[in-house]
């Protein structure tokens, strides 16, 4: 039996794991992938958008080279977290089933059965890609992921969307040699919230043409070698190699409700729980992390909510 068993290897989790060990509770951190599986895949050159110091968990302090840590920098920092504070870690193991037994919890993985008094779902929403839902997306040439641009040099690259990971997919192929770049935004300009020190470079290479963008469009049909767009200037046609689809991730309501979890009625589906203890509608079962957001996945970042795992450890111990 342990006290907390802890579903998410991510930066939240492993900071619940931390207070668990403070406070000292016995933990288990069980994760699907690698260790801040959601980080590793991560396009190979991104720069985080805050300072080391805001993504720092268990005082250990995070040095980077940079203004702005990068992806490799930051996956060496929560390995050496890890070794640092001895977390019981349980890497590619998936859980399949969280259920109540009288006054525990029973988890099932892909490797074995826990027994744990109190749950703490800290699982992100980095796996399951918001899908355009046109034929053709099924193709290989469909990424809903991307890591590194060498792949697309000399290709006919289209992008789907305007926020962050779009501006620095289109940026990037089309700084590493793609024949041409596209992106095609639903809305009418690129995102207000883009990185401030990237959008005016995306805005120029827009207004001077290096970059072909199509604003209030959205893909209707993706063929091996071409694709059509519906465009305030009608039906187009486009020569394609490859389409990008930066459209965001989603969290895994089916998993949420398998458990009993209360998913809410407004326009986010956002999970109940009680914001001063983070505790859900089930008792014993916690939400840390980007999760509490549900559909709204620009609210919660490491940043602002790893303060939840203090507050998580101080329920339970209470």
């Amino acid at each position: 039996m342990t006290d907390v068993l802890i579903i998410g290897a991510g930066p939240i989790g492993l900071a619940c794991g931390i207070e668990a060990k403070k406070a000292g509770l016995s933990h288990v951190i069980v994760d699907k992938g690698c260790l801040v599986n959601s980080i590793y895949n991560y396009p190979a050159n991104m720069t985080f958008f805050s300072t080391s110091d805001r993504l720092e968990i268990g005082e250990v302090p995070f040095i980077s080279n940079n203004p702005k840590p990068t992806r490799p920098e930051a996956l060496e920092y929560y390995r050496r977290v890890t070794m640092s504070w001895k977390l019981d870690v349980k890497l590619y193991e998936k859980v399949m089933e969280v259920r109540k037994d009288t006054d525990y919890f029973v988890v099932k993985t892909t490797k074995t059965d826990y027994r744990a008094k109190n749950i703490v779902l800290a699982t992100g929403f980095y796996d399951l890609p918001y899908l355009l839902h046109v034929p053709g997306e099924d193709l290989p040439k469909v990424k809903h992921y991307y890591d590194d641009p060498h792949p697309y040099f000399g290709m006919h690259v289209a992008v789907v969307g305007a926020a962050n990971s779009a501006v620095d997919v289109a940026l990037e192929t089309y700084r590493k040699g793609a024949a041409s770049v596209t992106m095609i935004v639903r809305e009418e300009e690129i995102g207000p919230s883009v990185k401030y020190w990237v959008r005016p470079d995306i805005v120029n290479r827009i207004a001077e043409g290096s970059i072909q963008a199509y604003f209030q469009s959205s893909i209707t049909h993706i063929r091996s070698h071409e694709l059509d767009i519906l465009s305030p200037e009608g039906p187009l046609t486009l020569k394609n190699d490859f389409v990008l689809a930066m459209t965001g991730y989603q969290p895994d309501f089916t998993f949420l409700r398998s458990m009993g979890i209360a998913i809410g009625q407004d326009a986010y589906c956002t999970p109940t729980y009680n914001p001063d203890t983070m505790e859900t509608n089930v008792a014993g079962i916690y939400l840390a992390g980007v999760i509490c957001g549900g559909l709204k996945t620009n609210k919660w970042f490491i940043e602002n909510s790893r303060e939840h795992a203090h507050m998580i450890v101080r329920q339970i111990k209470k």
